[in-house]
Order: structure tokens, then C-alpha cells, then sequence
């Protein structure tokens, strides 16, 4: 195991209709770098996992709710995919608050394919350079963001890939990022 995040406490911030890749993929990477990863939910107990968004995919285990976690308490937040998760946190008044109340620390926080939804309506895409999945790029430009379709793009403290197939250079890319807190901006092909 790589000492790159050692003694880093990373939220992974995901509701039922969580793409199992997506989030599954890059806690992997985390952990194996040193980090610690707490799954946090808008519920407790479990969260529904999917595949392409239609099938089931087993559960993962909520470490906590939203509602009572501190932002003080992290070092860097996950906003995995999935259609479904991030239409479950966009409208959930706690999981928009901390999102926004992480972007506003400096904090880096990654997000894949529909995760930037969540970024949306925290209100803090405008003037940012994001990518996504293509069916919320219009939501993104609208939003106020310049949206480009790279693979992972790092604008500031905000970390941004297209989809399950971009993942391991996402998972790279946020293993570097959360070690350095970067806040340059880079794209990345």
C-alpha cells in the first residue's frame, strides 16, 4: 500500500442508484494510496448499487448521514455517478449544504459522469471548466460552466471525469490531487 494519502479522511457522498463501478473504483484506489473512505447518505443502512443504471448491484454500507458530518472532518469528498444518485442528493437540502460547503473550503472534490449534478445545484459551477457524462453537459453549461469532453479535467479544487471508461485515469488523477490539494488548473486527455 502507497503512503500518498496516509492519515487523509475522504467522504464519499452517494445515494441508492449509485453506479457500483464508479464508486467502488476510486475508494479502491484511495484506500490502496493510505486514505481513509467513509461512505455518507441522505439514509442510513445501505445504498442500492446499479450497473449502467438498470441493474441491480448490490449494496454498500453507509458510514454516516449527510446531515451530522462536518466538513471539518475531511479532507476531500467523492460524488459518484449513476443517474439515479445524484437526482436522489440534488434535491436533498444537507447533501446540496455540504457540497457546496466543501467546494467553498478549497478542499478537492471529484466527481464522474452524473456526479456534477449535485455541483449544479450547490450553485458552484460557474466560470469552472468541467466534463461529465454528455446527457448533463447542457445542465453544466447552463449552470454557467465552460464544459469540455476530456477525459478528467482539474480546475482548481474541483475534479471532473466523463464516465466508467475514464476511470483509471480518474482514479489517478484524484489519488495526485487529493495528496497535493492542487489549485491549478489542468486538463487531462
Amino acid at each position: 500500500m502507497s503512503e500518498t494519502l496516509q492519515g487523509r479522511r475522504v467522504a464519499i457522498l452517494a445515494a441508492d442508484g449509485v453506479e457500483r463501478v464508479e464508486l467502488e473504483q476510486p475508494r479502491e484506489a484511495l484506500e490502496r494510496a493510505g486514505a481513509q473512505t467513509e461512505v455518507l447518505s441522505i439514509h442510513d443502512g445501505e445504498i442500492q448499487a446499479r450497473e449502467n443504471d438498470l441493474d441491480a448491484e448490490g449494496t454498500f454500507t453507509v458510514d454516516g448521514l449527510v446531515a451530522d458530518a462536518s466538513v471539518t472532518h475531511y479532507d476531500a469528498l467523492l460524488l459518484p455517478g449513476g443517474t439515479v444518485n445524484p437526482d436522489h442528493l440534488r434535491v436533498d437540502p444537507d447533501a446540496v449544504s455540504f457540497v457546496r460547503e466543501v467546494v467553498e473550503s478549497g478542499k478537492p472534490v471529484a466527481a464522474i459522469c452524473h456526479g456534477p449534478w449535485t455541483l449544479i445545484e450547490a450553485g458552484v459551477v460557474e466560470g469552472r471548466t468541467l466534463t461529465s457524462f454528455p446527457s448533463i453537459r447542457t445542465d453544466l453549461r447552463n449552470a454557467g460552466a465552460d464544459v469540455v469532453d476530456q477525459d478528467v479535467v482539474v480546475d482548481g479544487n474541483l475534479i471532473t471525469s466523463r464516465s466508467p471508461d475514464d476511470l483509471p485515469v480518474f482514479c489517478d488523477t484524484i489519488v495526485t490531487q487529493f495528496a497535493s490539494n492542487s489549485t491549478q488548473e489542468e486538463v487531462m486527455s
